[in-house]
């Protein structure tokens, strides 16, 4: 997996140099393992300032990823569900082609349709029923 590039896609390869991991303790339950070894990965990759991005691509993770981007444009994925700072590290780096794969699906362009000629029907045979049904209650006598 250590290769020179994260591999998101065939357009998106973020060089390894761009990624930078911090290493921390865990926090929660594990007793002494936990207490004493930084297995918690921390992986920081700067989106507004990435050489391997196009100008669209960029435009759309910020866009997409906004929660997720701090205010100097810098991504952050955090893991620490496994006991071993490697399993951590490739755990954060899938986690970001995953969330990066998602966010740069273009939706296709939706394209206006004009309703069916038996839709339309249904549609308005269904109003003119529940036109009726409710003159007929006001015009129901209760005496």
């Amino acid at each position: 997996m250590n290769t020179g590039a994260v591999f998101v896609s065939d357009e998106l390869r973020i060089p390894r140099d761009e990624v930078t991991f911090r290493a921390s303790k865990s926090g929660g339950p594990g007793g002494q393992h936990v207490n004493t070894s930084s297995t918690r990965v921390e992986l920081l990759w700067d989106v507004a300032r990435s050489r391997a991005l196009t100008n669209d691509q960029r435009r759309r993770l910020l866009e997409k990823l906004a929660t997720r981007i701090d205010g100097s444009g810098v991504l952050r994925v955090v893991s620490s569900e496994h006991r071993s700072q490697q399993r951590n590290k490739d755990a954060a780096e899938e986690r970001l082609t995953r969330l990066l794969r998602k966010a740069l699906i273009v939706p296709k362009a939706r394209r206006a349709t004009r309703p069916t000629m038996g839709g339309v029907e249904r549609r308005l045979s269904s109003k003119k029923k529940d036109s009726a049904k409710k003159r007929a209650r006001r015009e129901r006598d209760f005496d």
